[in-house]
């Protein structure tokens, strides 16, 4: 019997006018996305279809995307997809907490909205960086980027894929990691069109303030398992609240994630939500997993039929 998992999508895969198609041909989207306004106090479906400058700000980025990801999701649901294991990136991890039952979605709404605004005050735009680093070893990132620490903050911020390592912290440390890393024989560094250096210490007050908001919310049991970013294991109903305060701050670590998805005997992943980044990262990361996406109408078709 084969076991699969849902992955869900993170920042930075946000686009004009996402599941807009769902939206106007599924009740159970309409309603996902009706209610996730209602919290929020402005229309989240009128502001996805219409202003792009407001959908990259981290604090209207975040609700966005996670309701986009629960909608489809629920849509899965209806369709009688469901996950044996869950897990998201960064963000992502937040609508893997609602699909493992853990987190009620009316709860993440108000958490998501709560953290963007966090992560957006804690690095306002220009006072840090990241850059993704290509083939190069992550022994050898780690160690360069602890010698760059002599100017500023400077750490690895998300491991992507064994090939593509991401860095980030402050401008000058970044530059400084750059050069030496280039002069280490480090050929591809591409920098990053991010709205913040996100997971990196330049984010310590964003979670001491989310700490506080999620000590004001109820977790429950899960229904099924959730790998968590953090430390790429099963999580715990009694981590929860430390690990997702932790995550705003500390790596992403999604390829060793990955092998603990493959390691409950998974053979099939789902990515939910808008973009292909994830599906992206699995190919890099192994080769023989089948990955399928659901972003939209022809691919939610595409996976029914198959």
């Amino acid at each position: 019997m084969s076991k699969k998992a849902f992955l869900f999508a993170g920042q930075g895969s946000q686009k004009i006018g996402m599941a807009k198609d769902l939206y106007d041909t599924y009740p159970v989207v309409r309603e996902t996305f009706d209610a996730a306004g209602q919290i929020l106090g402005y229309d989240l479906r009128d502001l996805i279809d219409n202003d792009e400058v407001k959908l990259n700000q981290t604090r209207y980025t975040q609700p966005a995307i996670l309701t986009t990801s629960v909608a489809i999701y629920r849509l899965l649901e209806e369709n009688g997809f469901t996950p044996d294991i869950v897990a998201g990136l960064s963000l992502g991890e937040y609508s893997a907490l609602v699909a493992s039952g853990a987190l009620k979605f009316e709860d993440a709404v108000v958490l998501v909205a709560k953290r963007g605004e966090f992560m957006e005050t804690a690095a306002p735009a220009g006072s840090g960086k990241m850059v993704a680093v290509m083939n190069t070893d992550p022994t050898l990132i780690e160690e360069i980027c602890r010698k760059a620490s002599k100017m500023g903050v400077v750490t690895p911020a998300n491991y992507n894929t064994p090939a593509q390592i991401v860095i980030g912290g402050e401008v000058i440390a970044v530059d400084y990691a750059t050069e030496l890393l280039k002069e280490a024989g480090a050929r591809r560094l591409i920098p990053l069109n991010v709205s913040g250096p996100f997971h990196t210490a330049l984010l310590a007050s964003a979670s001491q303030k989310l700490a506080t908001a999620l000590d004001e919310v109820t977790f429950s049991d899960f229904c099924c398992p959730l790998v968590g970013n953090t430390e790429a294991k099963i999580m715990e109903k009694g981590q929860i609240k430390s690990l997702l305060a932790r995550q705003v701050m500390e790596p992403v670590r999604f390829y060793d994630s990955i092998t603990s998805i493959r390691a409950v005997g998974v053979d099939e992943m789902i990515e939910i939500g808008p973009g292909k980044v994830l599906s992206g990262f699995i190919k890099k990361i192994d080769k023989n997993l089948l990955v399928k996406s659901v972003e939209d109408l022809d691919s939610l078709k595409f996976l029914l039929e198959c």
